[in-house]
């Protein structure tokens, strides 16, 4: 049986970043969609809650992780937007939001310090930035670390909980609103994806003549659906999981190297940032012929999801 809202509410008042923690069930093709937001986002909370420790520890791997849930329940709500829509959902995001701005600057500086450290064994010229960027680090996390431990962020525990628990979401009157609830998962899933996966390629075309940012908004749109589909991998049958499977390898494609696109303009920004301290950045974190290459490896990847029957 799942929990009562009071009984996760009681465990997400602890201290630390302490969340409910027993096992959720497993989704069902048949469940009510109401049910299957629960089970989805209650993992997703559980998730933020197993790595807080590590994270605020100054685990890199803690971090990665605990940015991952939160990636996860930030998909849920949007994939589920029609069902849980209403006033309080706004606040939720919008503080949601707040907690990937506190873990986003700590992970772009893990990521650039990783590369840092190789560059730096070949080229000794680097390493002044390689400290530089150890010293940021320490600044950065200290700062995510305070707001970890934070009123605000307990509140945000607290408050997102109650909100997928018992949110006027979920006792809104009306057919319409009754309906979506009552939706067997299975339905609203397959044309859910369908919809985002059509939406994703029909960005995609435009991949080789986007900028940096609209880059970014379609790995954005790319991460939301791999996440979706593995929130939901489970609800499957074995020969329509091999199908998604396969498919999401050239998704997987597609955010590596869009993945690297961003990273590299991140570093950009860095060395850019570093020099205006005074501070010698000699690498380029990506140069023009990899960036046309990663952009020609996303595209073909979308052309083969696009083929993929």
């Amino acid at each position: 049986m799942p929990p009562s809202p009071e009984s996760v509410s009681k465990a997400v008042a602890g201290n630390s970043g302490t969340l409910y923690r027993a096992p959720t069930p497993r989704l069902t093709r048949t469940m009510a969609c109401d049910t299957a937001f629960r089970i989805i986002a209650r993992r997703a909370l559980g998730g933020l809650s197993a790595h807080f420790e590590g994270t605020c520890r100054g685990n890199p791997a803690a971090l990665h992780q605990m940015r991952i849930a939160l990636t996860h329940l930030r998909a849920a709500i949007v994939f589920f937007g029609p069902m849980v829509s209403d006033t309080a959902r706004t606040r939720v995001k919008a503080e949601l939001k707040w907690l990937n701005g506190q873990l986003g600057p700590v992970r772009d500086l893990d990521v650039a310090i990783a590369r840092l450290r190789t560059a730096s064994k070949r080229d000794p010229r680097v390493t002044p930035a390689y400290r530089a960027c150890i010293a940021k680090r320490s600044d950065s996390h200290r700062h995510m670390a305070r707001a970890l431990k934070s009123n605000r962020y307990q509140r945000l525990l607290k408050n997102t909980s109650d909100w997928i628990e018992h949110g006027s979401w979920s006792i809104r009157k009306g057919k319409v609103s009754t309906r979506k609830r009552a939706s067997p998962i299975a339905g609203y899933c397959a044309g859910k994806l369908t919809q985002w996966q059509k939406k994703l390629l029909k960005k995609s075309r435009q991949l080789a003549d986007m900028g940096t940012e609209k880059r970014h908004r379609l790995r954005l749109l790319n991460k939301k659906l791999c996440y979706s589909i593995k929130s939901v991998e489970e609800l499957f049958p074995d020969k329509d999981l091999s199908r998604q499977q396969a498919a999401q390898k050239y998704l997987r494609r597609a955010q590596k190297a869009l993945g690297q696109l961003n990273d590299g303009a991140r570093g950009h920004g860095l060395a850019s940032a570093l020099e205006r301290d005074g501070i010698e950045a000699p690498l380029q974190f990506l140069g023009d012929k990899r960036e046309k290459q990663l952009i020609r490896a996303a595209a073909a990847a979308y052309r083969k999801l696009a083929a993929f029957k």
